[in-house]
């Protein structure tokens, strides 16, 4: 549990919190580009699927911008959290519909080297932004910046999924696992709309050095490096 941060921290919290979520903004627009396009080139729901959500990462990411260029942040918390959901409903309802007309249909995609390569590059990009995204979400007691980074690392799940049903489809011929991995894509993000709606998440922000600890669940509760608050 980390102390509540002086008001000076929290400035400096709040700068961190827009540096990323506008890294995260920056990175999103060119894999949901690159993804989107090369999905429409190969006929991959799952790789149109795979940039969808990047256009909803990014939307995430302005949010957070949007909630932290107010002067009380804390006072866009809820309805931050609640854009964040409708962006995942929205993700969902696309990709879902869109999977399973493909495979209905029984169409095969292309293979997509340019998408396989974009699901790496994902891969390795992704866990190193949401750790710190999570760690500037607890230290500041943020739920909308800790859902940030939950996209963040959804993210680097759905590049493997994603990254899985290209290859299978690239070396064996598995057409049907492009859609399936769309549809993996669009029910992990009913799930994460459904917590963002309902606010859950880490509900433990700072508390002051030696208050009662309260039950944190999940482990986004971790012991940090504290900001203790000055002495007198």
């Amino acid at each position: 549990m980390t102390a509540v941060p002086t008001p000076g921290e929290r400035a400096r919290l709040g700068r961190r919190a827009q540096l990323l979520a506008g890294a995260s903004v920056t990175y999103n627009v060119i894999e949901a580009v690159v993804a989107v396009a090369a999905g429409l080139a190969a006929g991959s729901v799952a790789l149109i699927g795979f940039g969808l959500d990047s256009v909803v990462e990014v939307s995430s990411g302005l949010v957070i911008l949007w909630q932290f260029r107010s002067r009380l942040p804390e006072s866009r918390e809820r309805q931050a959290l609640r854009l964040m959901a409708l962006s995942f409903f929205a993700l969902a309802a696309y990709v879902g519909v869109e999977s399973v007309r493909a495979l209905l249909s029984g169409g095969d995609p292309d293979a997509s080297p340019v998408g396989i390569g974009l699901a790496i590059a994902s891969l390795v990009v992704m866990p190193f932004l949401s750790w710190a995204q999570r760690r500037t979400g607890r230290a500041l007691g943020s739920q909308a910046v800790g859902a940030d980074s939950t996209q963040t690392l959804l993210c680097t799940y759905l590049s493997a999924v994603l990254l899985a049903g290209l290859l299978l489809n690239a070396t064996l011929g598995w057409g049907w696992a492009d859609p399936v991995a769309g549809l993996v894509i669009a029910a992990v993000a009913v799930r994460e709309g459904r917590a963002a709606w309902r606010g859950e998440g880490c509900g433990c922000g700072p508390v002051v050095a030696g208050a009662p600890a309260e039950p944190c669940a999940d482990g986004c509760c971790a012991p940090v490096q504290s900001l203790q608050l000055p002495t007198r």
